[in-house]
């Protein structure tokens, strides 16, 4: 196993991590409800993703409109 001869300085530590940035999730609307969704990912608000209904969220919140 290899071990380093001598200590990294705090100068060299900081140039390589110099790239090391955080980068902003992509978001998208979702077509039924309309609230912002991280992409690739079921809506947390109305439980569909594509357009299809893939949560039980969902469903209970098709039956609260349909019983108003």
């Amino acid at each position: 196993m290899a071990v380093p001869k001598k200590r990294t300085g705090k100068s060299a530590q900081g140039h390589r991590r110099a790239n090391w940035k955080g980068t902003v999730p992509e978001t998208t609307i979702c077509p039924s409800c309309g609230a912002t969704v991280l992409t690739h990912t079921v809506c947390t608000e109305c439980g569909t993703y594509k357009g299809k209904v893939v949560s039980n969220k969902a469903v209970k919140a098709t039956t609260e409109k349909e019983s108003e």
